[in-house]
């Protein structure tokens, strides 16, 4: 039988794995009541045996003794504030700020989630939390070390062999959406006043006096920077995040690295849109210069770092009741459940609808058919559901079970290996058809004038649509396309006059309609640079196609797999068949030979009148230049349409040339 000494080393051990398997990895193996039993094991074993008590047990984290006050502390680095933009063209602007004051062309980012939580510091010494502070007014803060011993995904010793003399770590002490439920239902039962916001719960915690206090609220902590350090160093911030995890601290999640404006531009806008994975509240993204050098030389202004902007949106958001839930089937299969809601207003609009994107959101979320829902709309972006007002459920709410089998065609549904998306594996299911459809003959891809989502409707309900390469047959079925409603001559020939006009699109537009996984317009046209042909690219295999710049392993095994399907071999030979654009070889610029913008930057901005922005992009490609989105004095021109705006005042003040239409085309050549 083990000695305590061992047991309560044993259990010291178990449990601190399983916090960082909870707080950190997101990873946990045993349930809250294992994890309790654990824990009071433990507490058992120290007050039988006092001279094994230890400041940096876990079961230190659960409360202490109250304390009368707080001291004011001042912080060896000043907490500053950080600068807000609310636009992508001011996130263009902090990037042309700080290339300009680095002397660079492009510069390396990281992105990540601005917490919506109160501000802390916790400072190690020598591998031991010795104090946390708040962020006060930036010069000096609160000393909240009682309560943030509490805190989950705090550490009480760091995770190290050779700890720093000195690790002041900053983040966000914060409630996770689901504790918060959780909470409020708790408060609601036992007749208290439930409490209104997550931030102001969290804030509200911290002040507490008594830690047993503060340790009923469950807040949590996410470290996202750093302080003073002494006693170690670090390349850039990615690294800083990967060492103090594999410490024992819990980073803000899915940070980003990306270098150059466009890369960021786009970054920005995928993680907006992915607000609703997340189990806490933001309200904006953080953008840093990645590297500590260029932070040290950019240094700061009298109130923030010169390096670090956040880009804010506005938080609108209502409560509403869940009327009915509905599993959507989308065009490559993948399973999405959705909320019927008792129609709201939100920020001017009326919201009646919104995804839960998953099964693992539903789970998450914990939301029933009946349920009260938090329903927020941040800026431009599609609302979505934060979280379920537990203490409004009065029993008549009713789970949901998410199918086992395509609500379509009853193929059953499989997940995919290592994700979350559960998927209706069978190409030939009606709804994957019609998605399919509908976003062949899109804007974004075919763009087939007068086929839209009404019409694919009726279509195939006529058996007119069996498949992609039918759209190219039916011009030749104009008796049949006047028999249907509200499609007389004039609807015909506009339809018909779409889809002939589509054969001739470029070919990335084809690459994108053909619905391939992972490719979208931005891999489409790399391919179709590269290879020039349809035929060409699908006789590569995975490990040419991965060379590729922008492509990579993944996206290349999804084209290969995709081709290699004898229903889409088919489909390709028909298309070709109907004579859909399959490209053209591509023409390999002799060493030496350059385009006539070749190493130029070229902006365009305004309505254009003789072709989109899109095309006039891809001109500039042509011509060996590089679309720009900002107007800098690296800019070599600025292509102005119609009501342009800031910036062509800017290339104005710059005096960069600016092109009219006919001015362009005639620079590059084309008539």
């Amino acid at each position: 039988m083990a000695s305590p000494k061992a047991e309560v080393a044993k259990l010291r051990a178990e449990l601190e794995k399983h916090n960082r398997l909870y707080y950190v990895e997101a990873t946990p193996q045993i349930s809250d009541l294992e994890y309790d039993k654990l824990m009071d094991r433990l507490a058992a074993l120290e007050e039988a045996h006092p001279e094994l008590d230890s400041p940096d047990s876990p079961t230190r984290k659960v409360g202490g003794e109250p304390i009368e006050g707080f001291d004011t502390v001042a912080h060896r680095m000043p907490m500053l504030s950080i600068d807000n933009c609310y636009d992508l063209d001011a996130v263009a602007e902090f990037d042309e700020r700080v290339r300009k004051l680095l002397d660079l062309d492009e510069i390396e980012y990281s992105i990540e989630y601005k917490i919506d939580g109160v501000a802390l510091a916790l400072i190690y010494e020598d591998g031991r939390l010795v104090r946390a502070l708040t962020r006060g007014d930036g010069a000096s803060g609160d000393d909240v070390t009682h309560n943030a011993r509490t805190i989950g995904g705090v550490p009480l010793r760091l995770e190290t062999k050779s700890p720093p003399a000195v690790l002041e770590i900053r983040g966000e002490a914060l409630i996770a959406n689901s504790d918060f439920a959780a909470l409020r239902a708790e408060q609601e039962a036992a007749g208290e006043q439930v409490y209104a916001n997550p931030r102001n719960t969290s804030a509200g915690a911290l002040k507490l006096l008594d830690p047993t206090a503060c340790a009923a609220r469950k807040l949590r902590f996410l470290a996202h920077g750093n302080g003073f350090i002494e006693g170690i160093q670090f390349k850039d911030y990615m690294h800083y995040l990967q060492t103090i995890r594999k410490m024992g601290l819990p980073t803000t999640p899915d940070v980003r690295k990306v270098k150059g404006i466009e890369k960021l531009k786009v970054a920005l806008e995928e993680m907006a849109a992915s607000l609703h994975e997340l189990n806490f509240e933001v309200d904006g993204l953080v953008v840093k210069t990645n590297s500590f050098a260029q932070r040290e030389t950019l240094g700061n202004t009298s109130k923030s770092p010169r390096w670090i902007m956040a880009y804010k949106w506005e938080r609108y958001e209502a409560v509403t009741r869940v009327n009915e839930i509905v599993i959507q089937v989308g065009k490559t299969g993948v399973l999405t459940p959705a909320v019927n809601l008792e129609p709201v207003e939100i920020a001017g609009t009326t919201v009646s609808r919104s995804s839960l994107h998953n099964r693992d959101q539903m789970e998450l979320l914990g939301i029933m058919i009946g349920d009260h829902v938090v329903v927020e709309k941040a800026g431009k972006i599609i609302p979505h559901v934060v979280r379920v007002e537990l203490e409004k459920r009065d029993g008549s709410e009713t789970p949901f079970e998410f199918p086992t089998e395509c609500p379509e065609c009853k193929t059953a549904v499989v997940q995919d290996e290592g994700g979350v998306y559960i998927r209706c594996p069978n190409p030939d299911c009606p709804a994957q058809l019609r998605e399919t459809l509908i976003y062949f003959a899109s804007r974004g891809a075919m763009d087939i004038e007068g086929l839209g989502e009404k019409l694919v409707d009726q279509l195939l309900g006529a058996e007119l649509l069996t498949s992609l390469s039918d759209v190219f047959r039916l011009p030749d079925r104009r008796d049949d396309l006047l028999e249907l409603e509200r499609m007389g001559e004039k609807s015909v020939d506009k339809l018909v006059r779409g889809i002939e006009s589509s054969k001739t699109q470029p070919l990335w537009r084809l690459l994108t309609s053909l619905n391939i996984r992972h490719v979208g317009s931005s891999n489409a046209r790399v391919l179709e640079a590269e290879f020039g042909t349809l035929d060409l690219i699908t006789q590569q295999d995975a490990e040419s196609l991965a060379a590729v710049d922008e492509i990579g392993p993944i996206i290349a095994q999804s084209i290969v797999d995709f081709f290699a399907r004898p229903t889409t071999r088919q489909l390709v030979s028909e298309l070709k068949e109907l004579g859909a654009n399959f490209g053209s070889p591509v023409e390999r610029k002799a060493v030496g030979e350059e385009g006539v913008l070749s190493g130029k930057t070229v902006v365009v901005t305004g309505t254009l009148s003789q072709f989109s922005r899109d095309e006039a992009n891809d001109m500039i490609r042509a011509a060996g230049g590089k679309p720009g989105s900002s107007v800098s004095k690296k800019t070599a021109y600025l292509l102005a349409g119609e009501k342009a705006g800031s910036k062509l005042t800017k290339a104005q003040d710059l005096e960069i040339p600016v092109l009219t239409e006919d001015e362009f085309l005639a620079l590059i050549g084309k008539n």
